[in-house]
């Protein structure tokens, strides 16, 4: 017999980035100076992304777009890649991503590559969670309390054991 499953999914909305904490605020403030920098001559839609690691290093990304669409790579990937080539057995403790220039005022999320490469940062952290930060330059701002609530029934390494 079959039956339905659920997915629960839950995250904190703030009405804008003045309701977050100094250290929240400052990373929105450095992903959409990041977004400000982005390659996306194709899209022109601009992505930035900052991090902070349990040992305060900051690290940014943007998306950075090829005319052979496969060859770009987004914001949050350019900006955890950075951080693990520097720190690889580091902790990412929160990430906040910013789209600028748009018209709406709700946060857009991540795809689904840039979600898997979060879900394998909280694998290669032992599991602690990468708390997420989406925001828009006017509007609000999601608090998702870890990447793994961003992709439910998630393929990770647990699969390649043999």
């Amino acid at each position: 017999m079959s039956s339905y499953e659920p997915f629960t999914f839950s995250f904190q909305r703030h009405a804008g980035w003045q309701d977050l904490c100094a250290a929240d605020q400052e990373l929105l403030i450095q992903a959409r100076e990041a977004a400000g920098r982005a390659y996306a001559e194709y899209s022109d839609f601009h992505v930035g992304a900052a991090l902070r690691m349990s040992d305060g290093a900051l690290f940014t990304g943007n998306n950075q777009e090829n005319a052979s669409y496969p060859a770009g790579i987004c914001a949050e990937r350019t900006a955890l890649h950075a951080a693990m080539s520097q720190h690889p057995k580091g902790t990412v403790d929160v990430m906040a991503v910013v789209v600028i220039d748009i018209k709406s005022d709700v946060p857009v999320s991540p795809c689904g590559i840039c979600r898997q490469a979060l879900l394998e940062q909280e694998g290669r952290q032992n599991k602690r969670p990468l708390r997420l930060l989406l925001g828009v330059e006017n509007g609000a701002v999601y608090e998702i309390a870890t990447a793994s609530n961003l992709l439910p029934l998630y393929f990770d390494r647990s699969f390649l054991k043999r």
